[in-house]
């Protein structure tokens, strides 16, 4: 694969720049998530309620309902929100400074325009302060151009995963983005089961959590920034073997955080690195390496040999 010039990545604008932004889209995407969990065949440790980056924005796939199909994106070059049938009907609206509110009843009333009615459970998860999307006025704002810029970095974050992604033979995620915590994952997984998950996360169910951790895994992803101040990628083992914390991993910028349980690499790094695209790599390899080593993975049979010759 031909690694892309520096340019392609963008510079983010500090988290404080746009942070409202950040925490309104994410409600938003919520919302187009939840109603592809309505909706979509249920698939292990919830890969079939995920987003996925395309070449516009963020979009649900294609999900299935009643003999036909449908897919909704948010579009952030063109700044709309699109949902399509599979028998030609359409339905938008702008994606621009409102509420959440707002946002709730234009896609409710675009849904039911199409004849699709999603019941969904009208309220966020994995946030602490989990204001019912129809009463939530307080998340209003919408700076297109920092969400344009984010949506790009995913683009060349979820290239790289894909790549990296490629190179295990064992079972392993999609690169795939969660509306929930709001960030793109990719995560191999050792074949083996892993004890219980302790749950807690904030309104959610534990038992989401069991499902989503019920097998042993190395994890790597990328998020905007909350509760760190910057935009990051991040690695973990579930369960975290011994000596995990202390290994010696790739890039030099990367670190390990306690209070997360995670390694750390700030995007600024990345994004001013020489080649963005091997200091990524270096990262999601030199971590995997560390939790499959210390946890004894067979690794011999779960990675890819490269292959040879022209294509």
């Amino acid at each position: 694969m031909k690694p892309t010039t520096k340019k392609a990545w963008p510079e983010l604008p500090a988290l404080e720049e746009w942070e409202d932004t950040l925490a309104t889209v994410h409600m938003w995407s919520q919302i187009v998530g939840k109603t592809r969990l309505a909706f979509a065949p249920p698939v292990n440790h919830w890969w079939g309620i995920a987003l996925y980056v395309t070449p516009s924005g963020l979009t649900t796939s294609s999900i299935p309902l009643d003999g036909r199909n449908f897919a909704v994106e948010m579009d952030f070059k063109d700044h709309r929100l699109k949902i399509e049938t599979s028998d030609g009907a359409k339905a938008s609206f702008a994606l621009e400074p409102m509420t959440v509110a707002d946002f709730y009843e234009k896609y409710t009333r675009a849904m039911d325009d199409l004849g699709i009615e999603p019941t969904i459970l009208a309220r966020p998860v994995e946030v602490e302060d989990a204001i019912p999307f129809r009463k939530d006025t307080t998340h209003a704002s919408y700076d297109a151009d920092a969400v344009n810029l984010f949506w790009q970095a995913l683009v060349q974050i979820d290239r790289v995963f894909n790549e990296f992604r490629a190179k295990f033979m064992g079972k392993v995620s999609p690169s795939h983005f969660f509306w929930g915590a709001f960030d793109l994952a990719v995560t191999r997984f050792s074949g083996r089961t892993a004890p219980k998950h302790p749950g807690g996360i904030p309104n959610c169910a534990d038992w989401v959590m069991e499902e989503a951790y019920s097998h042993e895994v190395s994890s790597a992803g990328f998020w905007a920034g909350p509760g760190l101040g910057e935009a990051a990628f991040y690695s973990y083992a579930y369960p975290e073997p011994e000596g995990f914390r202390e290994a010696a991993v790739k890039p030099e910028a990367a670190y390990f955080l306690e209070e997360m349980g995670e390694f750390v690499l700030p995007y600024a790094a990345v994004q001013k690195s020489d080649n963005p695209d091997a200091a990524l790599m270096d990262f999601l390899q030199s971590t995997y390496e560390a939790a499959a080593d210390l946890a004894n993975w067979d690794r011999a049979a779960l990675e890819k040999l490269a292959v040879s010759g022209e294509r």
